[in-house]
């Protein structure tokens, strides 16, 4: 048996969930490191997840608002997160 992973559509996407879940997981045990900074340095933010989270959603016809979005990726309402950790 080969050495790579062969693996069907359904495993593939449970892996990419669990990453993704594993990245908010690593950015909300970092509060500390304000958006702006990972902007500068990747060219996106926490943000910018949860405007990807909701356009992913709006293409299986799915409404998310932009505040449940964010809720999602910042594992709090956002104006709390904000007002507890934004510098």
């Amino acid at each position: 048996m080969s050495n790579n992973l062969v693996m069907d559509n359904n495993i593939k996407k449970e892996l990419q969930s669990s990453t993704f879940e594993r990245l908010l997981k690593h950015l909300d045990e970092r509060k500390d490191v304000q958006n702006i900074d990972i902007m500068n340095l990747a060219g996106f933010c926490r943000n910018c997840l949860s405007k990807w989270y909701r356009e992913e959603a709006e293409k299986k016809g799915i409404e998310i608002s932009d505040l449940d979005a964010r809720e999602h990726v910042y594992g709090m309402p956002y104006p709390k997160w904000k007002e507890k950790y934004q510098k």
